[in-house]
């Protein structure tokens, strides 16, 4: 069964995650919230192509810091669409449907993909545990009954 407060916690965290990306106005990001919303051994994955890039939180911070503010990808937000949460005692499961946008090099995008979000509760309360994603793709799209909440 789902703990209401619980839910709206796990809310809270998704949103910021989504929201720290954002570099829409010329805002300059700072990704640090992020060593708050993740516990210290966390881990995220790329999974989008033949081989998954596994990061640390560190190595996965400073490459994207970089990109979101030196002008090489701007007008970047990035959205969640729809979720699905499982909460059981101190272990919780988000799988998210998400659209992300901007200019890279100064060439519009905008594409969707499904993200997979582990959360623990520990003694400092709810933090994410891992997270990984894949886009679309050619040959890999949204399942039917995510797009049919889409809007």
């Amino acid at each position: 069964m789902m703990s209401s407060e619980t839910k709206l916690i796990l809310d809270g965290l998704t949103s910021t995650f989504f929201r720290v990306f954002n570099n829409g106005s010329g805002r300059k990001v700072n990704l640090d919230p992020l060593k708050e919303l993740f516990i210290t051994e966390g881990i995220i994955i790329k999974n989008c192509g033949t081989t998954p890039e596994i990061y640390t939180l560190r190595q996965f911070i400073e490459p994207r810091e970089k990109l979101l503010n030196d002008g090489s990808l701007t007008d970047f937000k990035e959205e969640e669409l729809f979720e699905r949460t499982e909460i059981f005692g101190n272990i919780a499961h988000r799988f998210s449907l998400y659209q992300k946008s901007g200019l890279m090099h100064g060439v519009a995008f905008k594409t969707k993909g499904m993200k997979t979000i582990q959360f623990i509760k520990s003694r400092y309360g709810w933090k994410i545990s891992s997270l990984a994603w894949d886009d679309e793709r050619e040959g890999l799209i949204i399942p039917n009954e995510y797009i049919q909440v889409d809007n």
